[in-house]
């Protein structure tokens, strides 16, 4: 259905260079496409250089925010794509890793893919969760007390913030799903609470 997400607000954030492609584009348009309101948002202002990959250069896609201008309590769910370079820069921008921790804080989903969770290796969030990841963060992921398991898709409870991650960009169309899902089951949830109060 294509306004399934209608309502729903979700914050993908990437660096300007090093972004795996697919990583970026099929969750962003498909949420788009079933009616959620997707941005994303970038540390600088300007263009993203996309890769197919890691290596071979793909389109240049523009942005739709920086993060200095973002705050986490205007949506329900924080998307991490991948890309080696990409969330490398990410890590050492304070101001991605202070999202990623007010998500957490907060309680809302957080969904990384492939390289995505070395933003919550850096944001030390990962201690005690079970998630996947491209295999090269498996040690990352276990250095920082996280368990490291290899599926197409993990949901992780622990915590008490949810964290969706997958491993590579052959597993986008379970991940996608996977962010669709909670952000369905938060609308269910919040629409019960409101009928209960009423």
């Amino acid at each position: 259905m294509p306004d399934e997400l209608r309502g729903a607000r979700a914050l993908v954030i990437t660096a300007n260079i090093g972004v795996e492609r697919d990583e970026l584009r099929i969750p962003l348009d498909w949420l788009r496409e079933h009616g959620a309101v997707a941005v994303h948002a970038t540390p600088e202002r300007g263009e993203v250089q996309t890769f197919h990959h890691d290596v071979d250069k793909d389109e240049v896609v523009q942005p739709d925010a920086v993060l200095d201008d973002i705050e986490a309590d205007d949506f329900d769910v924080l998307v991490v794509p991948g890309g080696t370079v990409n969330v490398d820069k990410l890590r050492v921008c304070e101001r991605a890793v202070d999202l990623a921790q007010q998500f957490v804080r907060a309680g809302k989903p957080v969904a990384a893919i492939c390289h995505g969770p070395w933003l919550l290796v850096e944001a030390d969030v990962v201690s005690g969760k079970t998630l996947t990841s491209y295999h090269s963060l498996r040690t990352d992921v276990i250095n920082a007390d996280g368990r490291w398991i290899d599926r197409p898709v993990v949901r992780s409870d622990e915590n008490g913030w949810p964290l969706i991650t997958s491993r590579h960009p052959g597993d986008l169309p379970e991940f996608t799903h996977a962010i669709a899902a909670e952000l369905t089951a938060a609308e269910s949830a919040q629409a019960f609470i409101g009928d209960e109060l009423a």
